[in-house]
């Protein structure tokens, strides 16, 4: 009998999941997954909501999500994350080209993104944590606004 539980954040067993996936587990900063069913239910429910699509395997993830989970607690932002690595098919689905890409939803669309990660020591491309500052405060009050009903 496998003993491995499901009780990580991915409703799977540890066995199921890539190694780099398995070796972000225990990693503060990569807490608030998000599962293909929940993102697909926050679409149709035509929620406002920030996903931040990464790679476990991804080094630019890895460097800037470590950025981005402080901010978004000192902004009181709640940012899904939705790891790539596991769920493939949604690259395609969600026309994420690379990662990192922080995504905004308006009721249930994506209505803007940023595309890359923080720009790295001895780099000439990338973001800038107030990059991602201005992002957030864009559209943070949207994020608890009334969801606009069609029918009424």
């Amino acid at each position: 009998m496998n003993n491995q539980t499901k009780n990580n954040v991915y409703g799977k067993s540890t066995s199921e999941l890539q190694p780099d996936t398995k070796a972000l587990l225990d990693d503060e900063n990569y807490q608030n997954i998000i599962l293909p069913d929940e993102l697909e239910q926050l679409k149709s429910d035509k929620k406002n909501f920030f996903v931040y699509f990464f790679s476990a395997s991804c080094p630019h993830c890895k460097y800037t999500t470590p950025f981005l989970t402080p901010l978004t607690e000192e902004l009181d932002v709640d940012m899904k994350q939705f790891n790539l690595l596991e769920y493939t098919p949604y690259f395609g689905k969600e026309n994420i080209e690379y990662t990192p890409t922080l995504v905004y939803y308006e009721n249930g669309v994506q209505a803007d993104k940023i595309v890359g990660g923080i720009k790295e020591p001895g780099t000439d491309t990338g973001n800038t944590i107030e990059d991602y500052r201005a992002f957030f405060e864009k559209y943070k009050a949207k994020i608890n606004a009334p969801v606009k009903d069609d029918a009424a």
